[in-house]
């Protein structure tokens, strides 16, 4: 068993990248519990590991006391001279207690302490793999679905796809290939645990930097995305190099760059719109395909503002159920309220004949 059990440890050791301390003091405090526990014992006992031949030592400690109360606990200063003229009150002793047949406890208690640390580094590894992947995105294999989750493979480890990470518009079978965002990664009780995600913001993100070179490497920049996730998306981005163009890049020769992101997102119509820096053109741009007239910030709310589009325009800029609104809203983080120009004709003469009326009062 000695040798047995220093073999697993060296093993454990240059396989796992567990280390040989670590693994002792597991099974050190497991096998004191495993002695107490088999026999019934409660006195105060150490278990001893040799880590150059393998052997397990029971040990009793007892104090040393003028008059002994608990055996079990305590030792006669008496006795302790007897056994070494060096003691005095207060120091502590340890007798061997090592029962016949405590191997067979030992050899037991070994195994499973040792496949527990194995559990727990194979946890920590894998762990410490994905955590670097999160917010990234990774390719895995479908394996299976129930009404919470659809079980991705990515290769040592099992992901899980919640219902609202998945896409409405794609079915999801056994084998299919498919690229993930990896939303996050916990470290749960039954091991890590992966959550990764179809419908992110984030996922449209890595796409354009895995398609356009120009976004990987920093030259043209994705600086907001609003997504309503197997519909429509909106993506600003800006350039940070005067001589190129941030949309026509993104979109690629004959949009082909654009279209490929599309394909592998079931067919997600796309808005490249430029970002810029001044407020009223990037509202402008965000309504895109829709012209705006002007844009009218609200002066009570900062982030609030009203967009006057010509009036055959208007159900364009507001798009089916409010959608190219709501998701140029998201873009840019204003309160959008979307007027045509008869509309916002009809408000100014109502303030006028208002501060008209006013005027004749006084």
């Amino acid at each position: 068993m000695s040798k047995e059990l220093l073999g697993a440890l060296d093993a454990l050791e240059n396989d796992k990248g567990i280390s040989k301390e670590t693994v002792i003091d597991a099974l050190e405090a497991a096998l004191t519990s495993a002695y107490k526990r088999n026999y019934n014992q409660a006195q105060n006992v150490e278990v001893s590991f040799d880590e150059k031949k393998g052997n397990i030592h029971v040990y009793a400690v007892k104090t040393v006391v003028e008059d002994v109360v608990d055996p079990r606990l305590e030792c006669s200063l008496s006795d302790a001279l007897q056994l070494n003229r060096g003691y005095e009150l207060g120091d502590e002793i340890k007798f061997e207690v090592t029962p016949k047949n405590f191997g067979r406890i030992a050899a037991q208690t070994a195994k499973q302490v040792i496949m527990q640390r194995v559990r727990e580094a194979e946890r920590t590894i894998v762990y410490n793999k994905y955590s670097k992947y999160q917010d990234e995105l990774i390719t895995g294999e479908i394996e299976r679905q129930d009404d919470r989750f659809v079980y991705v493979d990515l290769g040592k480890v099992e992901a899980v796809m919640p219902k609202n990470d998945q896409m409405p518009n794609e079915t999801y079978r056994p084998q299919d290939r498919i690229k993930v965002y990896v939303n996050r990664v916990e470290d749960a009780t039954k091991g890590p645990q992966i959550f990764v995600s179809r419908t992110a913001p984030g996922l449209l993100k890595r796409l354009f930097e895995e398609e356009v070179p120009e976004i990987y490497d920093g030259t043209v920049e994705v600086v907001s995305i609003a997504r309503e996730a197997g519909d429509r998306a909106k993506v600003a981005v800006r350039s940070n190099n005067e001589d190129i163009d941030p949309v026509g890049t993104t979109v690629g020769p004959r949009g082909q760059r654009v279209q490929t992101i599309v394909n592998e997102l079931g067919g997600e119509n796309m808005d490249i719109v430029q970002w810029t820096e001044d407020p009223a053109e990037f509202i402008a741009n965000s309504l895109n395909p829709s012209e705006v007239v002007d844009v009218i910030f609200d002066e009570e709310n900062e982030r609030a503002c009203t967009v006057i589009v010509p009036d055959y325009q208007l159900s364009l800029a507001i798009g089916k159920r409010g959608q190219n609104a709501r998701l140029a809203a998201k873009l840019t983080g204003y309160k959008i309220d979307i007027k045509s120009e008869s509309e916002a004709d009809g408000l100014t003469e109502d303030v006028q004949e208002d501060s008209d009326d006013a005027i004749d009062n006084e």
